[in-house]
């Protein structure tokens, strides 16, 4: 066997079993109203949650295959659909598109990167816990 094919057999291994992780993503339960679009893999090393007794924050980090503008829209539209009210929105060749939205309590912050091989997704949020009445 060549060295050539060698390589394109191990390529196409690599390949296979980056398509594998694609389809399993945990729901963020703490964060049920935001919706992540399909084709997108959760990162768990690359995220972050934090609850105390007042507040819940979150830094959820996925990763996909995804055209950015077209991602862009999608976010926007399914979280006006689930109650978020857009803030602003800003794009920048070097540093994405960033979306900011607010609920009730809640705070949102959606950053689409296009990097080199996969499109990234951050969602930054922060939730005012309901204080237990004693």
């Amino acid at each position: 066997m060549s060295i050539q094919h060698l390589v394109a057999a191990f390529l196409v291994l690599a390949l296979t079993a980056g398509c594998a992780t694609t389809s399993s993503r945990p729901v963020r339960s703490e964060f049920e109203d935001i919706p992540v679009p399909k084709g997108l893999s959760y990162q768990p090393s690359k995220s972050t949650i934090i609850e105390s007794p007042t507040v819940k924050a979150a830094r959820l980090v996925y990763r996909g295959r995804l055209e950015v503008d077209s991602l862009s829209v999608a976010m926007r539209t399914t979280l006006e659909a689930n109650a978020w009210r857009h803030v602003s929105s800003t794009a920048t060749a070097d540093h994405g598109i960033t979306q900011v939205y607010e609920k009730s309590g809640s705070s949102l912050e959606v950053h689409l990167i296009d990097g080199w091989w996969y499109t990234f997704v951050e969602l930054t949020a922060s939730r005012a816990q309901q204080q237990a009445t004693k």
